[in-house]
């Protein structure tokens, strides 16, 4: 729950509903300058995967505009995220204790492109909460970078870091160094400081950004001094920037360059095999420097492969490399029974391509490694709107890059359409995505407990463009495999708004045939003429659904702007906001649910202030 205690002067904030992830349902507007006091608390959202609690708020910024969250709490240890306008799992930027305080958080980030962010406040594990404060503030442009220092192979050169040096884009100081490198050359950088806790990080300058290549904290055996190990994807020019773990932490550091020790030699493995081996101290070593053994297999382009590493002696890690040792993908935990590892992979080219077997930390024993192949993607069976479909995920069906069986489906459709697809199963947890037919599967939108009736899906999603897209249907879970149902319908376009007086009261209905946002939230939406500075009171009342009201416009760009809102205001499950007009002109009142898949009747009021 978040209460905001001190409000910045108007600013360009905004918030997409409809737009990003389905966090933008649950997140409250953020203007640098505001502190918010809030609590994690039961009734909060919940991640699935992680298992924690968390507030979410969302921060409009300038492409380049930089900003700093401090998150504070005597009640449990803090951790930010940020994440970026366009739908994505990963977050742009974290921080644990970066205020170096204790356990409160200290997150810098600069937005990359223009857009509303989403500020995530949560604990750093678990289900715990209480009380925090919260605090967004806008940091001033960054220093131009000086041109990097040249560095050598077989180079030492000592440094100091300062608070006067040029900044990182989450607000670490850094100092540069650059080197040139074949391809395949392979480098060894050690990283040591008596004064902070000192991180590696190797890249290359695209268009005038810094491309993270290869990073490095704590190497083995090292403490808190970094060792890294890389080999050079290709001719040119490489940088490395010497930063802290903690933005506060300043002081001098050595940095060498040195060729690095040969990798592990390719042994030959055919695909269909299985190999019995030991990682012991005399092997060689991986880009982690730890041990590693390698195997080199021929494949073909297209050509869909899984390799399993198991082993009671370590927690297993695999990686897989082209021939000129350029990864391609990697995983830890993968397979099963958690500290084995799967990795699925549809080779692009024909060719030799390498194995690395390793131990997720620093670690030697036994292990088995093999190699087969898996069924390729298929073409996907046409699905028509307003069909049926009974299906079965089975051992033969393809597998997903997290080693999931999933029928496909193609249909055609307009931009601005509405679809919705249902999947029920009795046998397993059902997952739904969707994405584009052109080129590698991406899921442009997914649903796991849509539908709200324990394991089955349901997927909301407006399409982006004219063309055809891609249904597919799968289980959660590796294991998952069984019958299930699925059906996709037409919602039409998004409804159009209709109109409420000031004074006046609107009874309504909300149905899954209304608009919706990402997160499957139904609304109606509502127009009203206002003039600047008139004041309003809102309410919105029922007693089927948690209500949630929402008062913007829309934009140049088709984008809705959300000027204010509010949930819990009046009471537990009813909506109050005060609300005063910005300028003149017409605005869009959305009456909705706060919680997806919600239905029901509900009063909307819209009175001037008293």
């Amino acid at each position: 729950m978040r209460r905001q205690t001190i409000l910045a002067a108007a600013s360009g904030l905004a918030l997409v509903l409809g737009a990003g992830s389905a966090l933008a349902q649950a997140a409250s507007p953020l203007a640098p300058g505001a502190t918010v006091e809030g609590a994690i608390e039961d009734g909060d959202l919940t991640a699935v995967e992680d298992s924690y609690r968390y507030d979410d708020y969302a921060v409009t910024a300038r492409a380049g505009q930089r900003f700093e969250a401090v998150l504070r709490s005597g009640e449990f240890d803090t951790y930010l995220e940020v994440f970026p306008p366009a739908e994505a799992a990963d977050a742009l930027a974290s921080d644990d204790d970066g205020l170096g305080e204790g356990t409160d958080s200290r997150l810098r980030f600069t937005a990359p492109e223009a857009g509303t962010y989403i500020l995530r406040a949560r604990p750093l594990s678990g289900l715990e909460g209480g009380a925090y404060t919260l605090s967004l503030t806008e940091r001033p442009p960054a220093p131009r970078a000086p041109r990097p220092s040249g560095v050598r192979v077989g180079q030492s050169v000592n440094g100091e870091l300062s608070s006067r040096d040029p900044e990182t884009d989450d607000g670490l100081p850094y100092d540069a160094f650059s080197f040139r490198a074949r391809q395949g050359d392979r480098l060894a950088v050690a990283l040591d400081s008596e004064a902070f806790d000192p991180v590696l990080r190797l890249g290359r300058m695209t268009d005038g950004v810094f491309v993270e290549l290869a990073e490095n904290d704590d190497g083995p055996d090292s403490g808190l001094n970094s060792r890294l190990l890389f080999t050079a994807p290709e001719n040119g020019e490489y940088l490395i920037r010497v930063t802290p773990l903690n933005g506060t932490d300043v002081g001098a550091y050595r940095l060498s360059l040195q060729e690095g020790p040969p990798p592990a030699a390719a042994r030959s493995i055919a695909i269909g095999a299985t190999v019995e081996g030991e990682l012991t101290e005399d092997d060689g070593k991986s880009e982690s420097d730890t041990p590693a053994d390698a195997y080199r297999f021929e494949g073909r382009e297209g050509q869909r492969v899984r390799i399993d590493m198991t082993s009671r002696d370590f927690d297993t890690y695999l990686e897989l490399f082209d021939e000129n040792r350029v990864s391609l993908d990697d995983d830890d935990d993968g397979g099963p029974e958690g500290t084995n590892s799967r990795l699925t992979f549809t080779l692009p080219a024909t060719g030799s391509y390498i194995i690395e077997a390793r131990a997720f930390a620093e670690a030697t024993g036994d292990y088995s490694l093999s190699i087969s192949e898996v069924e390729p993607d298929r073409l996907p069976d046409s699905i028509a709107f307003g069909a049926s479909v009974q299906g079965e995920i089975g051992e033969d069906d393809p597998r997903d890059d997290n080693d999931r069986g999933y029928d496909s489906f193609t249909f055609s459709g307009r931009e601005g359409q509405r679809i919705q697809a249902t999947m029920r199963s009795g046998d397993f947890d059902t997952l739904l995505q969707i994405g584009k037919t052109d080129g590698q599967f991406t899921a442009l939108a997914s649903d796991d407990d849509g539908l709200m009736e324990g394991t089955d899906s349901r997927l909301n999603f407006t399409l982006p463009e004219d063309g055809d897209y891609i249904l597919r249907a799968l289980p959660y879970g590796s294991d998952g495999k069984g019958l299930y149902a699925l059906e996709l319908i037409d919602r039409g376009p998004q409804p159009q708004p209709g109109s409420i007086l000031v004074g006046s009261t609107a009874w309504g209905t909300l149905t899954e045939t209304d608009a919706t946002t990402d997160s499957n939230s139904h609304y109606d939406a509502y127009r009203i003429t206002l003039r600047e500075d008139e004041k309003l009171l809102i309410t919105m009342v029922s007693n089927d659904v948690d209500s949630f009201v929402v008062i913007g416009r829309e934009k140049d760009d088709g984008e809705f702007e959300v000027l204010g809102s509010d949930d819990d205001g009046l009471a537990d499950t009813h909506a109050k906001l005060e609300w005063t007009a910005p300028d003149d002109g017409t605005f869009e009142i959305r009456a909705g649910a706060y919680q997806y898949g919600q239905t029901g009747v509900y009063a909307l009021t819209v009175e001037k202030q008293p």
